[in-house]
């Protein structure tokens, strides 16, 4: 910054005042203070301009799991709003609480202004020493910390569009392929998907088949299931993704969808909307839920709420081509 400022003949606060898009500057020197930057080859410093103000303009990001489409649109919510605000993203994946505490560390390298954490394997007690006072918003993870707000989704009122919209078509064999004990929200709709049964009248045709959050998952609880004897008539998965390796199980044994078995995913992931997927799904917000993060975490790093909160979403379903009623 000294170097454009000696360059174009003003001060260096004028030269901060330029890459602050500050109208106290007139067209001129704007106009010059960018052409010597431009000759340089100078950027501003987006961690030396952080750390000189109050608050920074960076965010951190962490991502389960960069192969699950889930994560990625909710990433786009929280880019199209930063991007309009003036925000920059730091992402990081993590996938295992060791690897996610690691990729944390370096992210706090940086002095973001705020974290905003996607369903997070590491217990929220740890996560609350690493940060130390640095703002967090946790999201899809329900999580009960002073310091850290919240946006999850109604998993169990999910998994009960699930299970009504097939037994509404007449199936009552509606097996649950659960996204294991450590998936976030994987619990909450394990049980929503219970209590639903139960609630009409086909408790004692519930089968959970423990399972994860990849499709490599799906492939291998639909095997078990195809072993167990004769299938049930619809199966209802953790995600999408699980339906997917679910669906391809299926289709290697000669089995349809949705002619021989119907199939409800979980999320309305871009994969769900693919042609030859065509899968009912049950739809979280993704964008929106992205948004919602973010303006979460700038309410924080602004000082203007100090108590967490916590945003439960109410999914929908979205109903396509992989369910129907079961043949007689």
């Amino acid at each position: 910054m000294e170097d454009v400022a000696r360059g174009a003949g003003v001060s260096r606060a004028l030269v901060s005042l330029v890459f602050r898009d500050s109208p106290r500057v007139s067209d001129r020197s704007r106009a010059r203070v960018l052409q010597v930057a431009d000759q340089l080859g100078y950027r501003p410093n987006a961690m030396a301009r952080g750390l000189a103000s109050r608050h920074g303009r960076t965010v951190g990001v962490l991502i389960n799991d960069l192969h699950n489409p889930f994560f990625a649109e909710i990433v786009d919510g929280i880019e199209a709003l930063a991007d309009a605000l003036g925000f920059r993203l730091l992402l990081g994946h993590g996938g295992g609480s060791a690897r996610e505490l690691s990729v944390l560390g370096t992210i706090l390298e940086f002095r973001p202004a705020g974290l905003v954490l996607l369903s997070p394997d590491t217990p929220s007690g740890v996560i609350a020493q690493q940060v130390g006072g640095v703002p967090v918003v946790v999201v899809g993870r329900p999580v009960r910390r002073p310091g850290m707000d919240t946006v999850v989704n109604d998993e169990a009122h999910g998994a009960r569009l699930a299970v009504e919209h097939l037994a509404q078509l007449g199936h009552r064999r509606i097996a649950h392929v659960s996204g294991g004990a450590r998936g976030a929200g994987a619990k909450q709709r394990a049980r929503g998907y219970g209590v639903a049964m139960r609630a009409l009248g086909l408790g004692a045709d519930a089968c959970v088949v423990p399972g994860g959050f990849t499709e490599q998952d799906g492939v291998e609880a639909a095997a078990r299931i195809l072993a167990d004897g004769e299938p049930p008539t619809a199966i209802f998965a953790a995600n999408d993704l699980v339906a997917v390796g679910v669906m391809a199980v299926l289709d290697d044994h000669g089995l349809a969808v949705p002619g021989d078995v119907s199939l409800v995913g979980y999320d309305n992931s871009a994969l769900a909307r693919v042609r030859h997927v065509d899968l009912t799904t049950v739809n979280q917000p993704r964008h929106e839920m992205g948004q919602l993060a973010l303006a979460c975490l700038l309410e924080r790093i602004r000082g203007e709420r100090d108590r967490a909160v916590l945003h439960r979403i109410t999914p929908t379903l979205v109903v396509r081509s992989s369910t129907a009623a079961p043949r007689a």
